[in-house]
């Protein structure tokens, strides 16, 4: 009798110890996890909705992107969490100077904000945002997407509430998130012809001439910033990418050959008077043509910075020209094209979509997944077989 008495006590005894071992191993995995505990930031990259373009057609590109990302879409697209967003530029539509008209469209979008502030997207100019040369600098971009904050009765943006303040101008600006550093610039397309707006026709209209550009004060700047941070995850944003990076970013690849043997658009508008060669990527510093100033400084240091996120050719997943597809490495660089939020601007079919990219306290690696806005090409939602994770050059913390 006493030894099945202590055979109980003994095997209740066990039976305690057990289950604290577990407990405590199950609290250990919990608390241990750097997955569990790791903070994230997430960056929605999104460019070219050519607003005028798709309003035509009853399609309202930026809001609809915007009401997606905060409530998922009416075609089974999930919604999901984003820190921060940025615009790389093409919220106009037309060929010509954007109008006030547009302008106001633009800030209409907006205004489909629900769960974030306009302040927490930071927008450059693209090729198709810019005026002319011969009228007030900017002014349309300046007066109603205004990343600086300069223009706020008509853009509403207001510079003070940005969580991640930036320092510079509508032109070029840096912000920082922990050890991120963001370097901002927007594409010169106003610059006098032919490296920006100039005659398109005999009836010399003004159009749009695709072929990038910056000032070589915008360059200057953006190489004493790489120079100096080179403790920092420098990200570069421009709508253009730089020349034979990712699809369609070499010479000439933004046309085709027609049955004749002339040029005919494709990527992008073929205009003979405008630097063609050169429409599909990032082209002049100044009126310097095929500059290739951002390309010798990244040859010559690799790594030098870690990101490119650009735009300007909008393309399908898999789509590949040049050997080159949405993302490439190439210097120690990821190249990134997020183009398009459009559906109806370009002549070939391509599903509106946009890029999403996590960073992880503490990790070097980035995942970007790719987001289908439209059910044109795949589901809406994320289309998986374009999802990938990238190695950094160092681990990200988000409270450096």
């Amino acid at each position: 009798m006493l030894n099945r008495r202590v055979r109980t006590l003994l095997q209740g005894l066990v039976g305690i110890v057990l289950c604290w071992a577990a407990a405590g191993f199950a609290l250990a995995q919990e608390t241990d996890s750097p997955r569990a505990a790791a903070a994230q930031f997430r960056v929605w990259v999104m460019s070219d909705p050519h607003v005028g373009t798709d309003i035509e057609y009853e399609r309202e590109s930026l809001a609809d992107a915007i009401r997606q990302s905060e409530s998922g879409g009416d075609l089974g697209g999930p919604p999901f969490e984003w820190d921060i967003a940025l615009l790389l530029g093409d919220f106009a539509g037309g060929f010509g100077v954007p109008s006030d008209a547009e302008g106001e469209e633009v800030v209409r979008q907006f205004g489909a904000l629900e769960q974030h502030r306009r302040e927490d997207i930071y927008s450059i100019a693209g090729n198709h945002d810019a005026t002319v040369h011969t009228e007030p600098l900017q002014w349309w971009f300046r007066k109603w997407v205004d990343p600086a904050g300069e223009n706020a009765d008509s853009s509403g943006v207001d510079s003070a509430a940005r969580k991640f303040a930036i320092d510079g101008s509508w032109e070029r600006y840096s912000f920082r998130v922990g050890n991120l550093l963001f370097l901002m610039m927007s594409d010169r397309n106003d610059l006098p012809p032919p490296v920006g707006r100039g005659p398109v026709n005999a009836a010399q209209e003004i159009g749009g001439y695709p072929a990038g550009a910056v000032t070589g004060e915008t360059f200057s700047w953006w190489q004493n910033m790489v120079e100096r941070n080179a403790d920092s995850i420098i990200v570069t944003g421009h709508h253009h990418m730089l020349k034979e990076t990712t699809t369609a970013s070499g010479p000439w690849e933004g046309f085709t050959r027609a049955a004749d043997g002339s040029w005919r658009a494709l990527y992008h508008g073929f205009n003979p008077g405008g630097a063609p060669e050169g429409a599909s990527y990032l082209y002049f510093v100044d009126d310097k043509p095929d500059a290739q100033a951002f390309e010798g400084l990244l040859a010559d240091s690799p790594g030098a910075i870690d990101l490119w996120l650009g735009a300007h050719t909008h393309l399908r997943p898999e789509r590949e020209t040049g050997g080159r597809r949405f993302l490439e490495h190439k210097w120690g660089v990821y190249f990134i094209n997020a183009a398009a939020l459009s559906r109806y601007h370009n002549p070939l079919v391509v599903p509106p979509s946009s890029r999403l990219l996590t960073f992880t306290d503490g990790s070097d690696q980035v995942r970007v997944q790719f987001y289908l806005h439209s059910n044109d090409y795949y589901y809406q939602g994320w289309y998986e077989p374009a999802e990938t994770t990238l190695t950094l050059s160092k681990p990200f913390h988000l409270n450096d």
